[in-house]
């Protein structure tokens, strides 16, 4: 068995949250929830049963343009299931300089966003959100390593798919996936 230098540091990070980690739960996604950018909470739980795609975004990246894409996929298979929630960081080349509503409010102006956005959260590192951190150690090898990197949860709550910021949100991995899923229901 290869051990891998992502495998590695992703398994030097995650240490020191493996108590956290596990406390969180049964080990899925229905453990988690994210702040509301508008304020409130996205408790995953309310999703049970339901495919999920979590992308980290930023409104000054240069892939922006892929909120549009997001947008049309959520609208494309909404009504079937789909959930769709952006997370906002500033993880990468401090490209999300707004907070709160504010980067919501940008969003869907800019983009015409209707699908749910969260505060900004940290999506690497141990000071990621506790989602990010047990998709890490679900896929240790399929971190984020830019703005809109893709999770889809499958509807057992489970990490199901990992696909990275080039990915078009309409691609036919992508879109192949969350059909695979919604066809589970």
């Amino acid at each position: 068995m290869r051990f891998h230098r992502r495998q590695f540091l992703a398994s030097l990070v995650l240490a020191p949250a493996a108590p956290a980690l596990a406390a969180q739960g049964d080990g899925n996604a229905y453990s988690f929830s994210f702040d509301r950018a508008e304020g409130g909470r996205i408790p995953l739980s309310a999703y049970r049963g339901k495919p999920v795609l979590i992308v980290n975004t930023a409104t000054q990246c240069g892939l922006a343009g892929q909120f549009a894409g997001l947008e049309q996929l959520w609208l494309r298979y909404r009504e079937r299931g789909l959930v769709l929630i952006a997370v906002p960081s500033n993880d990468f080349g401090g490209q999300e300089p707004l907070d709160g509503a504010a980067i919501a409010a940008a969003v869907r102006q800019s983009h015409g966003a209707s699908y749910p956005i969260t505060q900004k959260s940290a999506v690497r590192g141990p000071q990621a959100h506790p989602f990010y951190r047990w998709a890490a150690s679900q896929r240790p090898s399929e971190l984020p390593s830019w703005n809109f990197h893709k999770y889809l949860i499958g509807r057992d709550g489970s990490l199901v798919g990992s696909f990275g910021s080039r990915s078009d949100p309409l691609s036919p991995e992508l879109i192949r996936a969350i059909g695979q899923e919604l066809e589970k229901g």
